[in-house]
């Protein structure tokens, strides 16, 4: 039984620059002073993952470090805390890029959520190796509130793959 909610419809290829511009969005909302609120998603983190499992043969591990670097100097964090975490985030989402997009986003969003995880406990051992004092179980709800916006980011991010094309009633698709 087919689900009635898929569209047929073929998508748009993704621009690189919208690409690059919804990552740099991504790192002035992680430059946002939040303070210590616990479930503020890691923005960089999820919209990196999305990427590197929508678009796996632009956005890769050297994104992930670059940006990394980027939060670290903006954040003020211990220098490739953040670079380290989103180089293996991307790793682990090209890994799984191919079995990922099978799913709905909803069904999406579970399969990322390990990743996102395992980014924030990368996160947390340099922390911890570099003295500082264990945040508590609560610095691992932000993985939770990125997965629950997973769904809202994937409509968002695919909306300019769905523009309108010209129609040609002499071809088929």
């Amino acid at each position: 039984m087919q689900p009635t909610n898929r569209s047929n419809r073929l998508l748009l290829p993704v621009k690189s620059w919208f690409i690059h511009l919804s990552l740099v969005i991504a790192l002035a909302l992680e430059y946002v002073p939040t303070g210590r609120l616990p479930g503020v998603p890691d923005w960089v983190a999820l919209v990196l993952a999305y990427w590197c499992i929508r678009e796996p043969l632009r956005i890769g591990m050297g994104a992930g470090f670059l940006f990394g670097l980027l939060v670290d100097i903006g954040l003020g964090a211990a220098m490739g805390q953040h670079a380290l975490a989103y180089v293996v985030l991307a790793w682990l989402a090209n890994g799984a890029a191919r079995r990922v997009l099978w799913f709905p986003p909803w069904q999406q969003a579970v399969q990322v959520l390990p990743m996102l995880l395992a980014a924030q406990a990368i996160m947390m051992a340099v922390r911890l190796l570099a003295g500082a004092q264990f945040p508590g179980w609560s610095y691992f709800l932000s993985s939770f509130t990125a997965v629950a916006l997973w769904p809202m980011l994937s409509f968002l991010l695919l909306l300019p793959q769905y523009q309108p094309v010209d129609r040609d009633d002499n071809r088929p698709i």
